[in-house]
C-alpha cells in the first residue's frame, strides 16, 4: 500500500553554502515577493503530514517561514556544510513518520503530485527510495536525486556512509533498492543556481 500524506514528513533542503549564488542563503532569496523556500514549503505542505526545514544559518528567518505550517528547523549534525546528504540525515532523524519527502529550496515549481507518484512507485516496487527522472526536449534523461521519498529507517546507514567520508547522493542510493520515477515536465524541477537566473524568473 502506498504511503499516505500523514505517513510522510516533507523536508526542504536549505542548508547549503549557496556557492553558485555568491554565498548568499539561497532559500531566502526572493521570487515574486517571497523567499524561494516559502514557495517550496507551500507546494510540499498539502502533500505531507508534517514539515521540516534543513538550514544551517539564518535559522530565525527559516523558523518564521516554518511557523504557519507548524514546521521545525533542523541543522546538520556534521560540520562544514558537507552537502545534501547531511541535511537529509538531519531530516530522517527528526521526522516522526515512516517516510521523508525531500526537495531542494531552489525549485519553486515542484509538482503537486510529487508525493503521490513517488509513494505509488515505492510501494509497487517494494523500494526504500523513490526519486525523479525527466527528459528534455531532445529526449536526454536527467536524474534529480534530491527530490526523493525515503524510508526513515535508512538513517543509521546514511550516518555510517557519511562517517566514512562519503558525500555523493547517488552513491548512497546505490546501496539501497531505489526506483526512478519519470515525470513528464522537466520544468517543474528547474532549480535556480544564480542570481541572474532568479532575476530572469522575476521578469514577466
Amino acid at each position: 500500500m502506498s504511503p499516505t500524506p500523514a505517513q510522510i514528513t516533507g523536508l526542504v533542503l536549505a542548508g547549503g553554502r549557496g556557492t553558485r549564488m555568491g554565498g548568499v542563503d539561497k532559500g531566502l532569496q526572493r521570487l515574486h515577493g517571497e523567499p524561494l523556500a516559502a514557495h517550496v514549503i507551500k507546494r510540499l505542505a498539502p502533500q505531507t503530514g508534517a514539515l521540516l526545514i534543513s538550514a544551517n544559518r539564518n535559522t530565525a528567518a527559516y523558523a518564521e517561514l516554518a511557523a504557519p505550517y507548524g514546521a521545525r528547523v533542523v541543522a546538520d549534525t556534521l560540520p562544514g556544510f558537507p552537502g545534501p546528504l547531511a541535511g537529509l540525515l538531519a531530516g530522517l532523524r527528526a521526522a516522526g513518520t515512516e517516510f521523508v519527502l525531500s526537495a531542494p529550496c531552489d525549485s519553486p515549481g515542484l509538482p503537486d503530485d510529487l508525493a503521490a507518484r513517488l509513494s505509488e512507485a515505492l510501494a509497487t516496487h517494494g523500494a526504500d527510495i523513490a526519486t525523479v527522472t525527466t527528459r528534455d526536449s531532445h529526449g536526454t534523461p536527467s536524474i534529480h536525486p534530491v527530490f526523493a521519498l525515503l524510508r526513515t529507517s535508512l538513517a543509521d546507514d546514511l550516518a555510517a556512509f557519511l562517517d566514512a567520508g562519503e558525500r555523493k547522493v547517488r552513491a548512497w542510493y546505490a546501496r539501497h533498492k531505489t526506483v526512478e520515477v519519470a515525470f513528464p515536465d522537466e520544468r517543474t524541477f528547474y532549480n535556480i543556481n544564480s542570481l541572474q537566473e532568479l532575476a530572469g524568473l522575476e521578469r514577466p
